[in-house]
């Protein structure tokens, strides 16, 4: 298990990341971020993907899938990858990894699978 800040340095230690954030959605707050100078205001991106995400398990409901079957959601810009990975251990529901990456020097595979390790690992 680890701890939240060290978690997101190892999920900014992917290629291109620009931001890495933990976000409760169930309360829109943000519980850790980590960024570059380039990356976004991370407040704002937690508010905002909180809809996106609530949106989604809204629609695995709908379809009456289990919210465990959501791996993750990317989002991709003209210049960046927007990466949103759900907690899915009971104690951390509600929870989610968020990543920024340039697209231009981000691999979206080796992003996912370190934000899926982190999040095995994450003791929230």
């Amino acid at each position: 298990m680890t701890d939240i800040q060290e978690s997101l340095r190892e999920v900014m230690e992917c290629e291109g990341a620009l931001a890495a954030s933990l976000v409760d959605y169930l309360s829109r707050i943000t519980l850790g971020a980590v960024q570059t100078p380039q990356g976004p205001d991370l407040e704002k991106v937690a508010y905002g993907d909180t809809d996106v995400l609530r949106a989604k398990m809204s629609t695995l409901e709908l379809l009456g899938y289990g919210p465990e079957r959501l791996e993750d959601i990317v989002v991709t810009l003209d210049t960046e990858y927007h990466l949103i990975r759900p907690l899915s251990r009971r104690a951390s529901q509600g929870v989610f990894l968020y990543l920024v990456a340039d697209r231009a020097r981000a691999d979206l595979d080796a992003a996912r699978a370190t934000m899926r390790d982190v999040a095995l690992r994450l003791d929230v």
